[in-house]
């Protein structure tokens, strides 16, 4: 849980600065950067990758959307529905395949689904060795009971939101506003970086 007192920084030291804390955890810590798609999420966190490795830390990077569940699940009540767009993810494979093992036996399934193609990926299990920074990146990730070591969310307010979400995917704001309600990451979160101006992100939890 952050404490409110955001740090303006650049988005270059953004990805060092928080490089540096988690490259501070021991043994194999799980994160997740959480955000809406025009947060990019996954662009943070394939954007942390080199820095940490630069700090000596094996990583590991895994997109949510790949651990999605099939399609005949996901648009059983059609292909824009807001209520069903919060039960995409199969949390349960997330952690089974992933997060479980990551802190167990040392491996995690880096994909099950193609996320553009609903086709299985047959990936093979890979290694998570002791120090592992496992990095878990995509949208509505927090609150549900998930065991994540360390929690990012990037904050995007409702009008930014809407004005950077493209006009075909305008049916997901619903679900982005009841994540905001119920969930209310921002109050979960470690780290809380807010990107209305992404050219300006401000940082709250780097300790």
């Amino acid at each position: 849980m952050t404490g409110g007192a955001y740090v303006s920084l650049s988005p270059e030291a953004l990805g060092e600065r928080l490089a540096e804390r988690l490259a501070t955890c021991p043994a194999t810590v799980r994160v997740a950067i959480d955000g809406a798609p025009c947060a990019a999420p996954d662009g943070l966190a394939e954007a942390l990758v080199g820095p940490l490795r630069q700090r000596g830390r094996p990583v590991a990077h895994v997109r949510a959307a790949s651990f999605w569940h099939d399609a005949s699940l996901r648009f059983e009540h059609g292909k824009q529905d807001a209520d069903s767009y919060q039960d995409w993810l199969d949390a349960g494979a997330l952690r089974r395949e992933v997060l479980d093992p990551a802190g167990t036996s040392r491996s995690y399934l880096p994909s099950l689904r193609d996320p553009e193609t609903n086709r299985v990926t047959r990936a093979e299990p890979q290694a998570a060795p002791e120090g592992t920074v496992l990095l878990v990146s995509g949208s509505l990730l927090l609150g549900l009971g998930l065991p994540f070591d360390i929690t990012v969310h990037l904050a995007v307010s409702p009008a930014a939101l809407a004005r950077r979400t493209p006009a075909h995917e305008a049916w997901t704001l619903p679900a982005f506003d009841r994540y905001q309600a119920e969930v209310r990451p921002a109050e979960q979160a470690d780290i809380v970086v807010r990107l209305d101006d992404p050219k300006h992100p401000a940082v709250d939890g780097l300790r």
